[in-house]
């Protein structure tokens, strides 16, 4: 019996350490909160992220907790592409209800390093040519916004553009020197501290400090994303918040594991099972 018992409980151990190693470097699954994704990805859809489709990880949280600890990249495989749906860290400071830093979202990359993109009457442009739309994007039924009228929280402050005509912006790359001054500080201050976890932006009269040394240039040290959800009328995203870093970025959604609807009325006479939506699950996700 003893032998029984030892055995079980080494069987276990072996089983726990399996899953810290497989949701520390290679999968992870999140839950969908919103309909930012619509109809790609639904409230209620659990899904399956690959940590190791771009690259090997030290893991970014304790195992099973939300405590962030300091991580590194120990392999580089592949660049985040164009319509890759991914999973990473909010990298805004705050915007209205969201205020967490540690919160992880879903979107899709719909511009990479070095690209030019534009929105005209939402319609997306990537270096000047129209991008066709993702399959199973909600359109949104609002009067579009004319070009030239400032919408708040748009990002930048500075442009007067709005979620239906934005742009025309280029994504920043690794490398890009950035010459500040003190017309443009407002618009890198926020990149410029997302591109090292160290790096603070002061301004003091005409002085412009990068951790307390003043300077007058900066080079960027990551590459940069722009993310939509496919809910585009519904969706904070980069339009409202800015660019993604990549080191920011968690991984790719693989699949939906599970999924049940959550917007329906409470009935007590439903089952758990009642509002599963079976065809959902083990469905690929593009």
């Amino acid at each position: 019996m003893l032998k029984v018992i030892k055995r079980f409980f080494q069987t276990l151990i072996i089983l726990i350490i399996v899953t810290i190693i497989i949701r520390s470097f290679f999968l992870a699954a999140y839950k969908i909160p919103t309909g930012s994704m619509k109809n790609t990805l639904l409230p209620g859809d659990y899904i399956i992220i690959s940590k190791f489709d771009y690259k090997l990880s030290t893991p970014r949280y304790i195992p099973f907790t939300q405590i962030e600890i300091p991580h590194t990249t120990l392999f580089n495989f592949k660049k985040p592409k164009i319509n890759d749906i991914v999973v990473f860290k909010f990298p805004g400071k705050k915007y209205d209800n969201v205020k967490d830093e540690k919160l992880n979202l879903v979107k899709r990359i719909v511009a990479i390093p070095g690209d030019t993109l534009e929105i005209i009457n939402r319609n997306l442009f990537i270096n000047y040519k129209k991008i066709p739309s993702p399959i199973k994007m909600q359109s949104s039924n609002s009067k579009i916004i004319s070009d030239g009228v400032k919408e708040k929280g748009i990002y930048p402050e500075i442009k007067n553009w709005n979620a239906d005509n934005y742009g025309p912006i280029i994504i920043p790359k690794k490398g890009d020197i950035i010459k500040l001054d003190i017309k443009n500080v407002s618009y890198w201050k926020s990149i410029i501290e997302n591109d090292t976890d160290s790096s603070n932006v002061s301004i003091e009269g005409t002085v412009i400090n990068i951790n307390g040394v003043p300077l007058r240039e900066y080079q960027l040290k990551q590459d940069y994303y722009f993310v939509m959800g496919d809910n585009r009328g519904n969706s904070l995203d980069s339009r409202f918040w800015g660019f993604v870093p990549e080191e920011y970025i968690i991984g790719r959604v693989l699949l939906i594991y599970w999924s049940i609807e959550i917007d329906t009325t409470e009935n007590s006479n439903q089952s758990i099972f009642d509002n599963v939506r079976f065809k959902r699950i083990f469905t690929d996700i593009n």
